[in-house]
């Protein structure tokens, strides 16, 4: 599922653990910021799984992921997005935010549909999620 063409197909990139290397935990806030530019000719997400059940993750809010499509997903002037991740929302944040749940761990996976050479050269870099 990985491409290696510019434009085509779905590039993945993962992560289990926070920039320190602990665990993502479900009791605690992270945030993670999206560069301006994502490099995806289509569009660009952030999906949230449970790591016991390899599911989305089963949270009240009734979402699992954030991404380009979303139409409330709030962007910074200088085309950056800042998602949030815990069991709680940040106050005036809501839209960026995906629920975890707490005493239970969590994976994210940040998908490129159709990623474009700046994900190819490494010339568009995403950082680490990070804990608030």
């Amino acid at each position: 599922m990985k491409s290696t063409m510019s434009g085509l197909g779905q590039a993945y990139l993962g992560a289990y653990l926070d920039a320190d290397g602990n665990w993502l935990d479900g009791g605690r806030a992270y945030t993670l910021h999206v560069p301006a530019g994502v490099p995806a000719k289509l569009f660009w997400s952030a999906t949230v799984y449970d790591v016991d059940t390899r599911c989305l993750v089963d949270n009240e809010q009734g979402r699992g992921d954030r991404g380009s499509r979303d139409t409330d997903l709030v962007v910074g002037d200088d085309g950056s997005v800042d998602l949030y991740f815990g069991p709680t929302a940040p106050p005036s944040r809501e839209s960026n935010w995906v629920q975890t749940i707490p005493d239970r761990h969590w994976f994210c996976y940040f998908r490129l549909y159709g990623p474009l050479e700046p994900y190819f050269d490494r010339s568009w870099k995403l950082g680490d999620i990070t804990g608030l």
